[in-house]
């Protein structure tokens, strides 16, 4: 796993994420899930590319329970992200790299 990517628990949550100066992508992830590690090198290409003005987080769903719960996320992989402590955008299953870089761009551009 990358540098650029924080491992995130239920315990650090709130101030990994919702407190973080940065916005911040968050991707909600099991071992076991397929479309999980299908998307994973997506994301670690993200916060390579995006270092010093995205925060990317990952959430183990199986060690870290309650936070997905308390989110409504109920399919992974989930990607949230967030602006200022509040989610901005959410996206359920895989994606493609160039529709994530948009909704990135828009976010550092401050379109949310």
């Amino acid at each position: 796993m990358s540098d650029n990517i924080v491992t995130v628990t239920d315990a650090s949550y709130a101030q990994d994420v919702l407190q973080s100066d940065t916005p911040v992508l968050v991707d909600f992830w099991a071992a076991w899930c397929g479309p999980c590690r299908m998307i994973a090198p997506i994301v670690e290409e993200l916060a390579n590319e995006y270092a010093g003005r995205l925060k990317v987080a990952k959430v183990n769903t199986d060690e870290n329970p309650g936070t997905p719960s308390s989110l409504g996320i109920r399919g992974i992989p989930t990607l949230l992200f967030y602006v200022n402590g509040q989610e901005a955008d959410r996206v359920v299953g895989v994606r493609p790299k160039d529709e994530l870089k948009r909704k990135v761009d828009r976010i550092l551009e401050g379109a949310y």
